[in-house]
């Protein structure tokens, strides 16, 4: 076994595997950027090294800074995580000529299963169930015309060397084949400097479903169940589960033979996952294999019970696998939702800074309910423009799917994160969503239950009782302390007041307390809009940023964040104002104008914090609906800022270099 390992990443994979290795007993050595001098991986390793500046262009994917950082610190193997350099077959040579170990599978079978024509080629070799579609050079949109024409609408047309959703197109017609032809060969050019495209039958309502997969260099191979990929924004997974809600113990056997099967081909030598997509009838296709450890692997090892970090260690340190086949067993269901730092109110859009508060649910066992948190950041730690958005993997386990759900679902709900937009709002409202808990679902769910983008979740009459219940007694206790405070000019009478009106978003709801008293633990009786009395219990203290309780029968973890005259209530996805005050304060505050917002209809703002790389025109010009005005880049993406009429420029307020806030001024139109 190795004693001492380098770990090539940064962020929540990286302490991930330093868990595991320390678990192990073996050193790690971290390496990081400048962006990353005080990053919670540098913390955990017992040895870390600088290896250049922030974009990852020149620090992390920089062969020849990894290979010097394990000489200078004598590290024996590379594990990779995923992303950066863990599917590039020359680093992984680059490391053999060293006599430095690559913890992942060998140079080949990386480089067979990372083209998607070659891999798909392997796959047919091995018997593996293949999309129909054409393999080989497509000379021209002529030529794809006459394949898409013989394979049957719809099709895919593909970059052989893509990922992402990058170089990727769907055509439902013979114009559409030549246009996506053309579009996804110039998308594949600019990416990946590759502009070989490959044409498929594209499957309808498919789910993405994908087998876990290890083998070992003495020829053992075995799978490890599935993964359901499915919840997907712009080909990007967003929350996963395993097992999937769709396979049957027939059809998860057949995928995971001929996983296995794909796996042997290539001789593969570590984890990888072999990614299929699948119809209604439940007739699945390979799709490609990922020669990594992947995102979503936590779900697996929760219902496995398999740590897939050490199998990879053992397995490039020349172990045999100590499991079969027959030992592996799926128990209860795991759901993974990943944290990412973007703004759900604003289609997404990156955020960046400083997280003020960052604290998450208790990880471990409680009752049947396992909670784990792969993160790499901490309170005070700060979210770069240079990185991916991930903050956090969260994950549930528990003995059935709704139960695993509905765990997520508080754990949500109980996970403070200030400091950036994020968007656990998103992930909130979709635990609740019933496609989703149903287990309907499909790679098209979010655009199909979402095509104008996300907006919070209006409450019912019944969840408005709820937060006007919290409401209500946060209002009381907050009363009640500043009524002990010394100095007071008018202390507290003694009497409680019965009668409240609380205001949840616009809407005023009456609330009267029946009985109880103003204590911490509290225990009161409401009656919200006359209706029939509940019992508010809870233990909080103002100043807590969760209140945790129960309303009536529901057991409740709720944010709350003070703002003026009032709070903001987050809950389920839902966010509310909310204000319990007086009856006669309710009547004055009814009557007060309405603020309204500024018009900002006549400027270009900046959508999220970033770089302005470009800007298209200048003063005085007049510019059509659909013509690029700008492009601003935040976390590795160039985001086009578009007009959306015609219109002139009067006035530009930035320049190509300016580091701009969000909704910062670019531009102003006559």
């Amino acid at each position: 076994m190795f004693a001492k390992i380098l770990i090539a990443n940064r962020g929540e994979i990286a302490c991930r595997v330093i868990k595991t290795a320390r678990k192990m007993g073996i050193a790690t050595v971290a390496v990081y950027s400048d962006a990353d001098r005080d990053a919670v991986h540098v913390e955990m390793a017992d040895e870390a090294v600088h290896i250049g500046p922030s974009p990852a262009s020149q620090s992390y994917l920089v062969p020849e800074r990894i290979i010097a950082a394990c000489k200078a610190t004598g590290a024996e193997a590379v594990h990779p995580g995923y992303g950066f350099l863990s599917e590039r077959a020359s680093f992984c040579e680059a490391l053999e000529q060293e006599g430095i170990v690559f913890i992942g599978p060998k140079p080949g079978a990386i480089r067979a299963m990372g083209d998607k024509i070659e891999s798909k080629k392997f796959a047919n070799a091995a018997k593996v169930s293949t999309v129909p579609g054409w393999l080989g050079v497509i000379e021209n949109a002529g030529h794809a015309e006459k394949i898409a024409g013989e394979i049957g609408y719809p099709v895919m047309i593909k970059a052989s060397a893509g990922g992402g959703g990058k170089g990727m197109r769907i055509a439902w017609s013979k114009a559409e084949v030549r246009d996506g032809f053309d579009r996804a060969r110039s998308e594949a050019k600019s990416s990946f400097g590759d502009d070989r495209v490959f044409i498929e039958k594209f499957v309808v309502d498919p789910r993405h479903i994908e087998i876990q997969v290890l083998a070992d260099a003495h020829g053992n191979a075995l799978y490890l169940g599935e993964r359901e990929c499915s919840i997907q924004r712009r080909n990007q997974k967003v929350v996963e589960e395993a097992p999937s809600p769709f396979l049957d113990a027939r059809t998860r056997k057949a995928m995971g033979e001929q996983a296995v099967a794909l796996a042997s081909a290539v001789d593969y030598q570590s984890a990888g996952t072999v990614e299929f997509i699948v119809d209604s009838e439940k007739n699945f296709y390979f799709l490609e294999m990922n020669t990594r450890l992947q995102v979503e692997h936590p779900v697996t090892e929760l219902v496995t019970g398999i740590d897939l970090v050490e199998q990879m260690i053992r397995i490039a340190a020349g172990e045999k696998l100590a499991i079969k086949q027959s030992d592996v067993r799926l128990n209860g269901w795991a759901v993974e939702s990943r944290l990412y730092a973007e703004d759900p109110y604003r289609n997404f859009l990156p955020s960046i800074g400083r997280l003020t508060r960052y604290r998450p649910p208790q990880e471990g066992q409680s009752g049947d309910i396992v909670i784990r948190n792969d993160t790499g950041v901490t309170e005070g730690s700060e979210i770069s423009m240079f990185y991916d958005p991930m903050v956090a993997k969260l994950c549930t386990w528990a003995p059935t799917r709704l139960a695993a759900i509905d765990a997520m679902s508080e754990a949500l709900d109980s996970f403070v994160v200030d400091g950036i937009e994020h968007n656990m709002p998103f992930l909130a409202a979709l635990m609740q969503h019933p496609r989703w808990r149903e287990g309907r679902i499909s790679t098209a769910f979010i655009s199909e239950e979402y095509p104008d983008g996300f907006a919070p979740i209006v409450p019912d009459s019944e969840e408005k009782a709820v937060l006007a219940a919290i409401a209500t007694a946060v209002e009381l206790l907050r009363r009640d302390r500043l009524d002990r405070l010394g100095g007071r000019l008018a202390p507290h009478s003694g009497v409680l007041k019965r009668d409240w009106v609380v205001k949840i978003g616009k809407d005023y709801l009456s609330a009267s307390v029946i009985e109880g008293m103003i204590s911490i633990p509290m225990e009161l009786g409401l009656s919200i809009d006359g209706g029939t009395a509940l019992t508010v219990a809870s233990d909080w203290r103002p100043g807590d940023l969760v209140w945790r309780g129960t309303v009536g029968e529901r057991r409740i973890a709720a944010q709350v964040r003070p703002v003026p005259n009032g709070l903001r209530i987050a809950w389920k996805g839902m966010s509310v104002s909310a204000r319990a005050m007086l009856p006669r304060i309710a009547e004055l505050e009814r009557l007060m104008p309405e603020k309204v917002a500024p018009d900002t209809s006549r400027m270009l703002l900046c959508p999220m914090p970033g770089l302005v790389v470009s800007i298209a025109v200048a003063e005085g010009q007049e510019v059509k609906a659909g013509e690029t005005l700008a492009v601003v880049e935040a976390m590795k993406m160039e985001n086009v800022l578009r007009a959306e009429r015609d219109l002139t420029v009067s006035k530009l307020k930035a320049k190509p270099g300016d580091s701009l806030a969000v909704d910062a001024v670019i531009m102003e139109f006559a």
